[in-house]
């Protein structure tokens, strides 16, 4: 019998949030090519730099344990990285380097997390925050935010604050929505933070993925909240490895300490060849890659926000940040779902990966019935191919719909777009 914990966790949500793998055998079996819309990483080559550093690593013999929160001169580097970014002084005293952005969270939450203590959640919203404040023994409150502007309502979260309250999570540029925090919304949750005596875990995976504007952590629109803000980056987007697991948090001297402990039994250190590969990276001084990589993005967005101006009865996406397009389809259901067999965006992934052969994420695996994630990460050609069916097969529903109100039609039969292309 398992441990009650394993109920607390859920499992991929819809069919559409299944492995990118996954589907590609599943496509294969069934002689499909599934474009995957759906997938968190960017598809690209890594930079020439972090291949040449882990295999000099590699070469140089390098098998040995590092400390458990990472090695010295990486941790320095990162200090110094991020002190740049955000114009706060960090030291390597202040950094943890983890096995992805997801350790440092769990990190944060078994370190200043006991049962019974509540943390608010900005919804919709990556659904490990969840998971990992259950299995501590917390209780994850969330409050939603709405379309267009998916913005935080400071008014909102404050009545949230309870007796039990211990911390906030933000997360900006946000996962699913796109959306970038401004900085009055970041100085008045900084301001709650301070006013209830509140952790902050400021979750910036997709700082370096801003489109309009510019991001700005917590900590600089707030100095204020420095020492109570576990500040949670990675690698693994920014230069496109999201299979090495290589991530870090920044934190006051009582969450390193509690990460080195957490990390001693957990882990141990994070990939050392990865450390290696990423710290001659950060040593080579140059971000010719990331200049790359977000102009190829820039553009991957200009094109697809243009596709998807085609949409009818749908907001084109703000996407100011992540590479991510979110999808306000509450009112294009409401059109359809009268007694009919489109409820929600589930219903909608699901129609797209069978009918279009494009994988893309449900609101659902966020907390919001209403919305669809569809990644511009994926290359250029395949990205103009997929959002296109999206457009074409999203805007013959309410025909099709119309057609399956009558006897004996099927509302689940592939469609003339995806005849035409077998």
């Amino acid at each position: 019998m398992l441990a009650q914990r394993m109920s607390l966790l859920s499992g991929p949500g819809t069919v559409a949030a299944q492995e990118p793998a996954e589907l590609a055998q599943l496509a294969a079996a069934a002689g499909r090519r599934i474009i995957d819309l759906a997938s968190g990483e960017i598809i690209i080559e890594p930079p020439l730099s972090v291949r040449e550093g882990a295999i000099a690593a590699i070469n140089a013999g390098t098998n040995r344990y590092t400390d458990a929160i990472g090695l010295t001169l990486l941790r320095k580097a990162v200090a110094e990285k991020l002190s740049a970014q955000t114009g706060v002084n960090w030291n390597l005293e202040d950094i943890v380097i983890t096995a992805g952005a997801k350790q440092a969270l769990l990190d944060a939450a078994l370190a200043v997390l006991d049962p019974g203590d509540e943390v608010i959640i900005i919804r919709p919203c990556w659904p490990t925050f969840a998971s990992q404040i259950l299995l501590a023994g917390a209780k994850p409150v969330f409050v939603d935010v709405r379309p267009p502007t998916y913005l935080p309502d400071i008014v909102a979260i404050r009545a949230a604050v309870t007796a039990r309250t211990k911390a906030i999570i933000v997360n900006s540029p946000n996962n699913p929505t796109g959306i970038v925090y401004d900085p009055t919304t970041l100085r008045a949750i900084g301001d709650l933070a301070i006013k209830h005596q509140l952790w902050i875990v400021s979750d910036e995976c997709y700082s370096c993925f801003v489109f309009t504007g510019r991001h700005e952590s917590i900590v600089t629109v707030h100095p204020g909240v420095r020492s109570r803000t576990i500040l949670v980056n990675t690698f693994s987007k920014e230069l496109a490895i999201t299979g090495w697991r290589l991530g870090y948090l920044a934190g006051p001297p009582e969450i390193v300490a509690a990460a080195k402990k957490l990390q001693s039994d957990m882990t141990s250190n994070a990939n050392v060849i990865a450390q290696h590969a990423v710290l001659h990276h950060l040593q080579v001084g140059h971000r010719s890659f990331e200049r790359k990589m977000h102009h190829r993005l820039s553009k991957a967005r200009n094109t697809g926000l243009r596709i998807l101006a085609g949409l009818e009865g749908v907001t084109v996406p703000r996407a100011d940040g992540t590479f991510f397009f979110y999808l306000d389809l509450g009112r294009f259901i409401s059109d359809l779902s009268a007694g009919g067999p489109v409820r929600s965006a589930d219903d909608i992934a699901r129609l797209l990966l069978e009918e279009a052969d494009v994988a893309s994420v449900a609101g659902g695996f966020f907390g919001d019935m209403n919305g669809l994630r569809l990644s511009f990460g994926v290359p250029p050609d395949l990205l103009e191919q997929g959002l296109r069916r999206v457009v074409e097969t999203l805007n013959s529903l309410k025909t099709r719909y119309r057609l399956s109100a009558e006897p004996g039609a099927r509302f689940g039969e592939r469609s003339r777009l995806a005849e035409n292309r077998e």
